[in-house]
């Protein structure tokens, strides 16, 4: 190989590497929104790699673009199912109905499982402000280590369904960047995302109970501080009488603005919640029935695809921007017969403030992992890995993992080790949708302080910091684990 191509693939590598590097800088030492800090580095990649004033700046607004015209409308419609939901109360009946099917000792896999795939059109921030309460309340009766059992099951289940289960924000902006199509998303994530909270929660139901828990020492009084006005007031269980009203800070955390995996603080509106009394109580299967018929034509739709079956019907509806627009309009009538108009408003409303942010953020990462692959990484790393699936699946597991444990945000990491490794799939004949998995996999290790998720289980739980270190931050690294060794096998097949 010439000399000049190894000094251009040298300095495209370097700067890449440099680009990712300053964002994390920026965002963990100078405080610049991610936002921001992401354009900054997709800019700065675009000049340095030679694709010119030009280039660059059509790599950073093409790729916001395109990645918004490709996810834009799913996130926006899966947003405003989950406010609908949260605003009927949906959540609470859940976990009251989960509790008696599976009873005391099944109810952290059923709670891990439920809300990493069922709940997960819910805002993350919102779906555990509802959900801590309950879980506080059913703590006392599943036995030994209630508490910090429903806590890992909530931690666990909560995260990895952001990253794994369509319509979490997390895997639908994977999806994008990628280019994966939805329905493939939706099927293998459910297939990684089911064993992998079942096998994490397990483990650490087992640590858990072999004297890994003092309760002198890793539990406390829980408080209300860090909830959303509102948000505890929807709860029937919210009116716990140790709880201490501080709305100033969330375990002696600030305020500010965060991100929507939970890399900051609540947002303002999140969870806004409705009182009064429902016009009447309506099935929770009708509640909930329209975003799972949405998600099953998805699914439909994706099998149909893959076994070469043409039925125009099911395409049409099987199509995701159809079939959650779908499920949206369902959600929207159930609610409003039983809740009235004046909810649906409030929810919309809501929905709008919540998903804003969540565009932005997946637009600017479009753009980086766009500009990645113009740069040419591609082809330089395709050489390296030539036939390999299993070394560029570990690596972007590695990147995620670090940028996770510098920069604090799921989404963010995930979608920056995508974007870096993205242009290897087409190369060396790798699926898309495994890298997306793996990125996924490695921006849930070690969950810690700089995590909103952290410090909102922290606080509603009633655990010290020292107690969500091993619920949260070791809970959810097992399942990062976990989740990798059971994609790496994927690779065989997909």
């Amino acid at each position: 190989m010439p000399r000049g191509t190894i000094v251009s693939d040298t300095v495209i590598v370097v700067n890449t590497a440099v680009a990712v590097l300053a964002v994390v800088v920026l965002i963990v030492r100078f405080r610049l929104n991610p936002v921001i800090s992401l354009v900054i580095g997709a800019v700065y990649l675009g000049l340095t790699a030679g694709l010119g004033v030009t280039g660059t700046v059509d790599a950073v607004t093409g790729g916001f673009g395109d990645i918004l015209a490709d996810v834009g409308l799913l996130i926006a419609f899966g947003v405003l199912t989950g406010a609908m939901l949260h605003h009927a109360g949906a959540i609470e009946r859940l976990v009251s109905a989960l509790l008696t099917a599976c009873g005391p000792r099944g109810m952290p896999y059923a709670t891990a499982v439920t809300v990493s795939t069922a709940l997960q059109s819910i805002f993350v921030d919102v779906l555990l402000v509802i959900s801590a309460p309950l879980a506080r309340r059913i703590a006392p009766r599943i036995g030994d280590k209630g508490l910090p059992r429903m806590a890992t099951a909530l931690a666990i289940g909560l995260e990895c369904g952001i990253v794994f289960m369509v319509p979490g924000v997390g895997a639908v902006a994977l999806a994008g960047v990628l280019g994966v199509p939805l329905g493939q998303m939706l099927i293998l994530g459910l297939v990684v995302v089911v064993p992998t909270v079942l096998i994490a929660t397990g483990i650490m139901s087992v640590l858990l109970r072999r004297g890994w828990w003092d309760p002198a020492r890793d539990e406390q009084e829980p408080v209300a501080a860090g909830v959303p006005a509102g948000a505890e007031a929807h709860s029937p269980d919210s009116a716990a009488p140790d709880a201490a009203p501080d709305a100033g800070s969330a375990g002696g955390r600030p305020a500010g603005a965060g991100s929507p995996d939970g890399g900051g603080t609540v947002p303002a509106a999140v969870g806004t919640a409705v009182s009064g009394t429902a016009r009447r109580e309506l099935p929770l299967a009708l509640l909930f029935g329209p975003l799972l018929v949405g998600l099953l034509l998805i699914a439909a739709g994706a099998v149909l695809d893959a076994a070469g079956i043409t039925h125009p019907v099911i395409a049409f509806l099987g199509e995701p921007v159809i079939a959650l627009l779908l499920a949206l309009i369902g959600t929207t009538a159930v609610v409003g017969v039983a809740h009235g108009r004046g909810m649906v408003e409030s929810a919309v409303s809501d929905g709008f403030r919540e998903s804003g942010q969540i565009l932005i953020l997946t637009g600017v990462g479009g753009s980086l992992a766009t500009t990645i692959s113009d740069a040419g990484l591609g082809e330089i790393l395709g050489r390296f890995f030539s036939a390999s699936t299993a070394a560029p699946l570990l690596m972007v597991w590695l990147i995620a993992a670090v940028l996770h444990v510098a920069i604090g945000s799921v989404t963010i990491s995930a979608i920056t080790a995508a974007g870096v490794l993205a242009p290897v799939a087409p190369v060396i004949g790798l699926a898309p949708v495994l890298i997306a998995l793996a990125a996924g996999a490695g921006a849930l290790f070690a969950i810690h302080v700089t995590s909103n998720t952290f410090w909102l289980l922290q606080s509603l739980l009633g655990q010290s910091v020292r107690g969500t270190l091993k619920t949260c931050s070791v809970g959810v690294s097992i399942a990062s684990v976990v989740a990798i060794l059971v994609i790496l096998p994927l690779s065989l097949v997909v």
